[in-house]
């Protein structure tokens, strides 16, 4: 994609037949995730970084939503939290509510963790945006309020998941809490 054909769909002069302007955006942002992806420490796998970025977001989680919002099987992240509890980067702890539940939780090693790799993932990004031509690299910080509102929608739809699988566990039999 061109950084004139990016004018264009900022200006909204997309002649007949060009891509529409939302899938290009798309098109464009997926290739820098891959970019993110191919810059990060690779120590662990995506879905257990993935699931440490949940946890960072979204506080403590039972397994089986952890399962549901990374979408995998539970046995599958029970393997992975086990992973994870032997790495120092998350732990089991009873749930304050109900003492039956046990909650995922991210420990400060975690954190420390995650913050240096997202550190990793902005040097390789800084790096880049240094070889743009000035005009671009001003296109890219005009566009941080569209990038960030784009990571808070995201985080906000999983927060709902989130919600909606923990309220789905509370209405299962002998799960939720106690009569």
């Amino acid at each position: 994609m061109s950084y004139s054909f990016l004018v264009d769909v900022h200006l909204g002069v997309i002649a007949a037949g060009q891509p529409d302007p939302d899938d290009a955006i798309a098109a464009a942002i997926d290739g820098l995730a891959g970019v993110a992806i191919r810059s990060a420490p690779r120590d662990i796998s995506l879905t257990a970084a993935s699931t440490l970025a949940t946890l960072d977001r979204s506080g403590p989680c039972r397994l089986t939503d952890l399962a549901e919002i990374e979408g995998v099987a539970q046995p599958s992240m029970t393997t992975l939290v086990t992973g994870l509890e032997r790495a120092g980067l998350a732990e089991r702890r009873p749930s304050p509510d109900d003492g039956r539940v046990v909650l995922v939780a991210l420990t400060p090693a975690g954190a420390d963790y995650l913050r240096a790799r997202r550190r990793a993932g902005s040097s390789a990004f800084a790096d880049l945006i240094g070889k743009l031509p000035p005009g671009q690299a001003r296109s890219l910080a005009d566009a941080i309020p569209a990038m960030n509102q784009l990571r808070d929608l995201d985080g906000a739809r999983r927060a709902a998941s989130v919600a909606a699988t923990s309220a789905r566990a509370a209405e299962r039999p002998g799960r939720g809490s106690p009569p």
